[in-house]
């Protein structure tokens, strides 16, 4: 399972091929399908369906270190999930919306307090379909986790507390009907769609590094159903850039670049002048909050990466304008919503 600091590759036969998925092209995509795998991320659209392109993209899911699947089995355990041994897979959970806060976060009386969905996709995955349908109570819990990387329990009797370092991946349509953006097919009112979006704060939206919409599929795609990216060639690069971030982080309790602290992006997001100035009037201009600047640091760090494994580099270069442009890309809500 463990090989130096190199993770190596899995992939799940019983999950459909990726490239199968029609919308999951290559191109701008590349981006959409290899950055979820490293980076929390919500996806907006017209009637997409995501469920099933993110289930596939799961099966590129790689093995990790003995270590992480040693605490992914404990939890397993302590849930009473554990009857199958170590768990050498990372976890994708897909918990229906209608999941309550224990069920998501955690809950339970007196000394059987349980894990939630949040702890069970720990090093792994967690998919929330029909996002802004989840009750607003359980998409605010949401903050903690994403945030600290684990969940505190508190009852009368006892205190737990669980890891919750996961990925998050959010889906959500763009209005009540959900062909909001496809032409007059949309029937929702401005007010309607105002209000369906606005049960995602920005609070939540802003802990959420990577924000994109996608456009249906072109008629020539859906017809002539052209394959593109098998899973395999995604893994690949995922696994190449993975191996980046732990070779970076190496000695430290970090290891994506989605776990930077404050000291490692100074020291590892280097910017010069031109990048600098582009960061400033994006800044004001997108009105991004201190945290939403730090992300799109990250981002154009992660997007780095990718171009070296693209380009066959064995060190990632610099962080450059296009890069910081692209990563800005990424969060449409902040210029949609002005968070």
């Amino acid at each position: 399972i463990e090989s130096g600091t190199t993770t190596l590759l899995q992939i799940d036969n019983s999950i459909e091929e990726a490239s199968t998925i029609l919308g999951a092209d290559t191109g701008y995509s590349f981006r959409r399908i290899t950055l979820p795998m490293l980076r929390n991320a919500f996806f907006s659209g017209i009637v997409y369906s995501f469920t099933k392109a993110i289930t596939a993209v799961s099966a590129v899911i790689f093995l990790v270190s003995a270590r992480w699947n040693l605490v992914t089995s404990k939890i397993y355990s302590v849930s009473g999930m554990g009857t199958c041994g170590l768990v050498k897979r990372r976890p994708f959970r897909a918990p229906h919306y209608s999941a309550s806060l224990a069920a998501i976060i955690g809950g339970g009386n007196g000394d059987n307090i349980q894990p939630g969905e949040v702890s069970l996709a720990h090093n792994g995955i967690l998919f929330l379909d029909e996002f802004a349908q989840m009750p607003k109570s359980v998409t605010e819990a949401l903050r903690g986790p994403l945030e600290d990387r684990k969940v505190t329990i508190s009852r009368l009797r006892a205190k737990v507390e669980f890891p919750a370092s996961f990925t998050l991946v959010a889906a959500a349509n763009p209005c009540p009907c959900g062909y909001y953006g496809a032409g007059d097919r949309c029937t929702c009112t401005p007010a309607q769609r105002q209000s369906y979006m606005s049960r995602l704060s920005g609070p939540i939206m802003d802990r959420i590094d990577i924000q994109l919409y996608m456009e249906m599929v072109s008629p020539e795609k859906l017809v002539n159903r052209v394959r593109e990216e098998s899973s395999a060639d995604v893994a690949a690069r995922v696994l190449a850039a993975r191996d980046i971030q732990m070779e970076r982080f190496a000695g430290t309790e970090v290891f994506v670049n989605a776990e930077m602290t404050n000291s490692m992006m100074e020291h590892f997001c280097r910017l010069s002048s031109e990048c600098r100035g582009i960061m400033e009037r994006m800044t004001e201009s997108m009105g991004l909050s201190a945290r939403a600047y730090g992300r799109i640091l990250k981002i154009a760090r992660t997007i780095a990466d990718l171009d070296a494994v693209r380009d066959g580099l064995s060190q990632p270069g610099d962080i450059s304008p296009e890069h910081l442009l692209e990563a800005a890309g990424f969060r449409f809500l902040d210029r949609f919503r002005g968070i």
